[in-house]
């Protein structure tokens, strides 16, 4: 569609979709690069069994400090350049059995729903 149609395009009737916390498949992980500074993010495309598209989710529910807390899978890093032990995406991957980002690809994971609806990984 081009730019010029987008701008005379009205108002939907139809309500979006939103996909309910299921079990999925990570197909892909990639490194994301966010905002103006270029922080890092993991983001993972993944099969939701209610979808025929992939989907990615780059956030994780989990547990610290005994309070369950939503993280962007940011990417912080120690000062040997290994992932930060307890991060959101440390946490994860301890979870899911994996020992870098990488080794998360073909992993099963709950998902969830954050605060704002949306999806996330679910690791507690």
């Amino acid at each position: 569609m081009e730019e010029q149609e987008i701008l005379n395009l009205e108002t939907g009737e139809k309500e979006s979709t939103s996909l309910k916390p299921a079990r999925v498949k990570i197909v892909e992980v990639r490194v994301k690069s966010v905002g103006e500074k270029g922080n890092k993010k993991i983001g993972c495309k993944v099969k939701h069994p209610d979808n025929e598209d992939l989907i990615e989710i780059s956030s994780v529910r989990y547990e610290r400090n005994g309070k369950l807390q939503n993280t962007g899978l940011w990417v912080n890093l120690d000062e040997d350049n290994k992932i930060r032990k307890n991060s959101a995406l440390a946490v994860l991957m301890a979870y899911l059995g994996a020992n870098n980002p990488n080794a998360m690809k073909d992993k099963e994971c709950d998902t969830t729903e954050d605060e704002k609806g949306f999806l996330c990984f679910k690791a507690y």
